[in-house]
């Protein structure tokens, strides 16, 4: 089951922006650093690849008591024991997904529209990533920036937690939280920096105040 709490930093993996560095201690390092939520996403790897690499993280995120979330696929998430599911427009269709994982995993739905919010909320999401909010390079499929203002429109539509993506860094994180979001989602703003775990507490402290100040 989901606490909206672990959407506050959330690290979306990319081993390329990782500079080389051996993922399972970058993560490691960022979850030291305060992140809450680790999404692993293998657009390249094999299945066979994908699922040990999950293996990997998922006995790392369990010994540090953060969560697991498996990027689009479905028999990877429930073949490692990850606690959630990450699904895009164009992924398996959320019922068809939902079906198939149960009740016990939660699942998270991509959007960039207040409709696509409102239909993933309809089919049973449990939280929403939405964006990019600001350009970004880091996702190759992130699309068009929404900005600020269709975030805050789709935070004020969603009654699940919605987590801003794309292009937050320390000096924007406070405006997406400002916007309703329930925390953001970052890959280079953490995996690219020189010290990621120097960069996951100083996207922390901005986020922590944030909520404070909320």
């Amino acid at each position: 089951m989901l606490n909206p709490k672990d959407l506050l930093l959330y690290l979306c993996t990319d081993r390329v922006l990782a500079l080389g560095r051996p993922l399972a201690g970058a993560v490691e390092e960022a979850i030291a650093g305060g992140v809450t939520m680790v999404q692993l996403r293998e657009k390249e790897a094999s299945s066979r690849e994908f699922y040990e690499i999950a293996l990997e993280l998922r006995a790392l995120t369990r010994r540090h008591h953060v969560p697991l979330v498996i990027d689009d696929r479905l028999d990877i998430a429930l073949a490692a024991g990850a606690e959630g599911l990450h699904i895009g427009q164009s992924d398996l269709p959320l019922a068809a997904a939902r079906r198939l994982a149960g009740k016990d995993m939660f699942i998270g739905v991509s959007v960039s529209t207040v409709e696509e919010a409102l239909e993933a909320e309809r089919n049973g999401a449990d939280y929403l990533g939405a964006g990019a909010v600001y350009p970004t390079g880091s996702k190759a499929d992130a699309g068009e920036a929404v900005g600020l203002g269709r975030l805050a429109a789709i935070c004020a539509a969603a009654k699940i937690p919605v987590v801003g993506i794309g292009g937050v860094n320390v000096d924007n994180a406070g405006a997406v939280i400002k916007a309703g979001a329930a925390g953001i989602a970052v890959i280079s703003g953490i995996l690219s920096q020189p010290s990621i775990g120097g960069a996951a507490r100083g996207l922390r402290r901005v986020l922590d105040e944030g909520k404070i100040r909320g």
